[in-house]
C-alpha cells in the first residue's frame, strides 16, 4: 500500500536527509539530540504548514517512526485493530494479543481538544487493560491523566520519548537486542 504523500513528512525526510549531524547522532544513539536538532530547525516552519496539532502530530509520528527503526526497536504504526486506529504499537499486535503488559500503545491526537483526547483514550482503554501502557504525544500540556510528552517550543518533553520507550522494551523483555542500555 503506497502512502499518500504529506508535505510535513516530505520537508522532514528532506531536511534528515541532507544533514550532516543526524547520522552521527543516530550512530551514538544520541537520539533526544535529533529530536532537539528537528525542534530547532524544523519545528516552526512544519507548524507554519497548517493547523498547529495537526502539523505538531504528522511531524511527531514521522519522526517517531524514524527514530524507532534506528533504535532498532520493534513497532508498527497505523495500525487498524478491531476498528481502532493504533498510531504506534511497540512492539506489534501480537504482543498486546498475548500479552498486553509488555505491549506499549502510543496515541498521538493531532488535538489540543481534551474531548477528542479523551475520546481517543477510551477507545485506546478498550484493546488495552494496562491503562499506563497507553501513552500520548502532545502539542501543549493538557492533563490528561496518562504518561504524556509534549512537543512545543516551551515545554519540550517529547525528546525524552525514545529513552522511555527503550526502557519500557526492555523492562518488558521484547527488545531482545537490548540496543539501548538505558
Amino acid at each position: 500500500m503506497e502512502e499518500e504523500a504529506n508535505p510535513i513528512k516530505d520537508y522532514l525526510f528532506e531536511y534528515i536527509e541532507k544533514s550532516q549531524i543526524i547520522p552521527k547522532l543516530i550512530i551514538g544513539k544520541k537520539f533526544d539530540e535529533v529530536i532537539e536538532d528537528i525542534s530547532n530547525n524544523c519545528y516552526d516552519q512544519v507548524v507554519s504548514m497548517g493547523e498547529k496539532d495537526e502539523s505538531v502530530g504528522v511531524l511527531a509520528t514521522g519522526l517517531l517512526h524514524y527514530l524507532l527503526t534506528n533504535a532498532l526497536i520493534t513497532s508498527q504504526r497505523k495500525i487498524d485493530y478491531n476498528g481502532i486506529d493504533i498510531d504506534i504499537v511497540v512492539p506489534d499486535i501480537k504482543t498486546l494479543e498475548k500479552d498486553p503488559k509488555k505491549t506499549l500503545l502510543i496515541c498521538i491526537p493531532k488535538s489540543s481538544d481534551i474531548q477528542i483526547i479523551n475520546e481517543k483514550i477510551a477507545k485506546m482503554e478498550k484493546i488495552q487493560p494496562e491503562k499506563e501502557n497507553i501513552w500520548l504525544v502532545l502539542s501543549k500540556n493538557i492533563p490528561v491523566g496518562k504518561k504524556s510528552f509534549v512537543w512545543s517550543k516551551e515545554n519540550n518533553t517529547f525528546s525524552k520519548i525514545i529513552f522511555e520507550i527503550a526502557k519500557f522494551s526492555n523492562v518488558g523483555g521484547s527488545n531482545k537486542f537490548k540496543i539501548l542500555r538505558v
